[in-house]
């Protein structure tokens, strides 16, 4: 009989085109060696150009699916992605506290804020901007903003490294254990660097930068990788770092497909 895997629980949107939400996390988490399991927050119609529309699943339903995967099989961490509106972001703060995952409990918890779009346009209704300040946060073992959401959520403006720290610091007065700020969107710096703090230690975290315009699903699967290397036991710390090494690959060996965007690839691991 084989070994059962470590489990990974990815609550977030459908994306039609494969190439982000709950299809790029459970794509890093079979990369990564977990099992995968979904919450479906929404669907939606989009492709390598855009998003066309969404249809928001109910908060209920939202809820049944936690509690159905995580009563049976068991949940050795999990990850948000896309959820939509305030009361769907409620329900799941409140169904994690009923099956102890979050920071308060032994399950780790990362919370990727969805909520700016590859042009740093917002993609969430302000109640729902507080909802992840005051629902998610909190309960996180790591959050991983990017800069367009660290500005929506705090208001500071990342320009360089110094102000990455800063931040750092408004987030963590949020509430998460540990935050992550990522360095993607500074394109003046030759590298990405990301920076992670739990208000003590500050980590940068750099990597080289990839001249390649197919960053579809990147944030998804840094996220989902970091999820799955906390699900196989590893501290913060080094699930990060072995995340952030799992993500410079996926981007360099990114593909095109379709006329806008192509996906980052985890299939280098099948080589």
């Amino acid at each position: 009989m084989s070994v059962t895997p470590k489990t990974a629980l990815t609550i977030a949107g459908s994306d039609s085109g494969g190439g982000a939400g709950i299809q790029a996390d459970l794509r890093a988490f079979f990369a990564c060696g977990v099992h995968g399991m979904t919450a479906i927050t929404a669907v939606t119609v989009q492709n390598s150009v855009g998003v066309q529309g969404f249809t928001e699943i109910p908060p209920d339903v939202v809820s049944a699916q936690i509690k159905a995967v995580a009563g049976d099989m068991g949940v050795d961490a999990a990850k948000t992605g896309m959820l939509a509106t305030a009361e769907i972001i409620t329900a799941v703060a409140k169904t994690l506290d009923e099956v102890h995952i979050g920071r308060n409990a032994d399950v780790p918890f990362v919370v990727d804020p969805v909520a700016a779009s590859m042009h740093g346009d917002a993609l969430l209704r302000e109640e729902a901007l507080e909802a992840i300040r005051t629902e998610l946060f909190p309960r996180a073992t790591l959050v991983t903003p990017n800069l367009d959401e660290v500005r929506l959520l705090t208001g500071v403006e990342v320009t360089d490294r110094a102000s990455q720290r800063d931040a750092a610091r408004a987030l963590l007065a949020l509430g998460p254990m540990w935050v992550l700020v990522k360095g993607g969107h500074l394109y003046d710096d030759p590298e990405c660097v990301d920076l992670l703090s739990d208000g003590v230690q500050f980590i940068e975290l750099s990597a080289r930068r990839i001249d390649t315009p197919h960053t579809h699903g990147g944030g998804d699967t840094l996220a989902s990788s970091i999820t799955a290397f906390l699900a196989k036991g590893l501290g913060v710390p080094d699930a990060v770092d072995e995340g952030k090494r799992f993500i410079e690959r996926c981007v360099a060996e990114a593909y095109p497909l379709g006329e806008g965007v192509g996906p980052v690839s985890p299939f280098w691991r099948l080589a």
